[in-house]
């Protein structure tokens, strides 16, 4: 009531624009009406045009709005099409997605059945110069060397693809990844932040006067991935032919990694070059220089096993191309030869070795397929009972109408 006769002192409008103001602050009824007076008073000592100052402060207002303009699209008035779902229209669409599902699915699972692959576990194999102990309690101290043997019991044709597995080994732990500088595998052999715990070590240095020296230097390649990189060695014996199988080491790695992410140090000599670097501990005084004796042009960072081994694996088993065998295998006895290196007991994981062959959907992976055909099985059940359903309202249907006429 106080605030509607402090009004009739000055306008409507102007005490309306105080009360807007009071509001966005929240202050008291006396103050606001304390507001109005001295306006008010003001106005009219200075002959001010309330009028024009009313229309000012309604502007502000309005510029300060944050309506949506009114428009179709910002009213959301647009058309828009409303299906109406029912019995009848749903059983087309289910029994088509089914059919198409289930025919996709068969193709796949066709292909993939097609592919051949076999696993042969060598992680307990015997020693053959210890006769009885297994390989690995023997590398703890010395080398060790195991054969297996197995039998294929037909053809493989093609291509055929050698793999090494590993389990329980998690390449895919954060600080693991994180363990390796890319600037010094582009060919920047003194880069080695960001290799911790593995980024320098001990080297024996010769000077002219032929003075051994042991200096501190940074290791290359640097890092946890390259220090523990798997070094088995895996050999294929046939025994019908008394023949080791011919494989390739070139082309296991990915084109765009071999070309672009690992470049070698600049110099002609690799042997030379890597001599200034310090090795990865696990590497056993072996340096990148000498992977591959037998190519040269297949060492350093560039060597193809190396590049393979760094492309990090997502989950804890995983297989890593190991050689490929162009003239495909026959049937019949072979025996393994391993080199045996890589430490698996201290994780408690195995290591197999996996050959196979591949279709254009790649390896031997049936789960794409179950799933089409799973989707596709549960598709057409779902247009059956719908069928049913049909069948039954229509028949209550034509009763009802009987019983009415």
């Amino acid at each position: 009531f106080a605030l509607q006769q402090e009004a009739e002192v000055c306008s409507d409008a102007n005490f309306n624009i105080v009360l807007y103001a009071c509001t966005s602050i929240v202050c008291p009824g006396w103050f606001a009406r304390t507001i109005n007076y001295v306006e008010c008073t003001l106005r009219g000592a200075m002959g001010t045009n309330t009028t024009e100052d009313d229309a000012y402060w309604e502007s502000q207002h309005k510029k300060k709005s944050n309506r949506p303009g009114d428009t179709a699209f910002k009213q959301q008035r647009l058309a828009a099409w409303k299906p109406v779902l029912t019995v009848r229209s749903t059983i087309p669409v289910f029994g088509a997605i089914g059919l198409l599902f289930l025919l996709i699915g068969g193709l796949l699972y066709g292909f993939v059945t097609g592919v051949k692959e076999f696993e042969l576990d060598y992680s307990t194999c015997m020693s053959v110069e210890n006769p009885g102990e297994p390989c690995y309690s023997v590398i703890r101290n010395r080398s060790c060397t195991c054969q297996l043997n197995f039998t294929l019991t037909e053809n493989w044709s093609g291509t055929v693809f050698l793999y090494y597995k590993l389990t329980n080994f998690y390449q895919n732990h954060r600080r693991y990844i994180q363990s390796r500088n890319d600037e010094q595998l582009r060919g920047s052999l003194s880069s080695n932040s960001g290799c911790s715990p593995v980024s320098s070590g001990s080297v024996n240095l010769t000077d002219n006067e032929g003075v051994e020296t042991v200096q501190s230097r940074a290791i290359a390649p640097c890092g946890l991935i390259a220090n523990s990189m798997f070094n088995d060695t895996l050999r294929l014996f046939s025994v019908s032919t008394q023949q080791f199988v011919n494989v390739t080491r070139r082309g296991i790695a990915w084109k765009s990694d071999h070309d672009t992410k690992f470049r070698n140090p600049s110099g002609n000599n690799l042997t030379e070059v890597f001599a200034q670097y310090a090795s990865p501990p696990n590497w056993q005084g072996k340096t990148a220089a000498d992977l591959d004796p037998s190519d040269p042009d297949n060492n350093g960072f560039q060597n193809e096993d190396f590049i393979v081994w760094m492309r990090t694996a997502a989950l804890s088993s995983f297989r890593k191309l190991y050689r490929k065998i162009p003239g495909g295998l026959k049937r019949g006895d072979y025996t393994l030869f391993v080199d045996y290196r890589f430490p698996t007991y201290g994780f408690d994981g195995k290591k197999l070795m996996v050959i196979t062959t591949i279709s254009w959907l790649g390896g031997r992976n049936p789960f794409l397929g179950i799933a089409y055909l799973a989707v596709g099985s549960i598709s057409v059940a779902v247009t059956m009972i719908f069928i049913f359903l049909n069948f039954m309202n229509a028949g209550r249907w034509s009763v009802r109408q009987r019983d009415v006429l």
